[in-house]
């Protein structure tokens, strides 16, 4: 495990055990959990240089909180957007998107699964490709 050369007030914890829906190495810290009073999971996702979520949606939508470092945001059929720290995306749910760190940069961002009581479910598809990330 390596530790990001980036600073972010959240702990950076552990190698991510939804790896599976990931290229490359990322670390998640659940800030809070979903439970039946709140329902608002919060995690503290750390992606190393390249690393990137699959394509996916959210049935209930999701807000990325930008904490540190450079990163990539695209929804299916449109341009990808740059993220850097301080910035906000609110993504509605059923649009289906991927988030990741730029290739040469860290980056942090906290996620917020909005919702999530109704329509929490998210659907993991395919992995990003190489030639769609830039």
């Amino acid at each position: 495990m390596q530790k990001a050369p980036i600073d972010t007030i959240f702990p950076q914890g552990e190698p991510n055990p939804y790896s599976k829906f990931f290229t490359g190495q990322t670390y998640l810290t659940m800030l809070s959990e979903k439970e039946h009073i709140f329902n608002a999971p919060i995690g503290n996702v750390t992606f190393e240089p390249g690393a990137r979520t699959h394509w996916h949606k959210h049935g209930g939508g999701q807000i990325l909180l930008v904490l540190n470092g450079e990163g990539r945001y695209q929804e299916k059929g449109k341009e990808i957007r740059v993220l850097q720290k301080g910035e906000i995306v609110r993504i509605a749910p059923g649009v289906i998107h991927w988030h990741g760190a730029a290739p040469n940069s860290w980056f942090v961002h906290l996620s917020l699964e909005t919702n999530a009581g109704q329509n929490g479910k998210t659907d993991w598809l395919d992995p990003v490709a190489d030639s769609e990330y830039k």
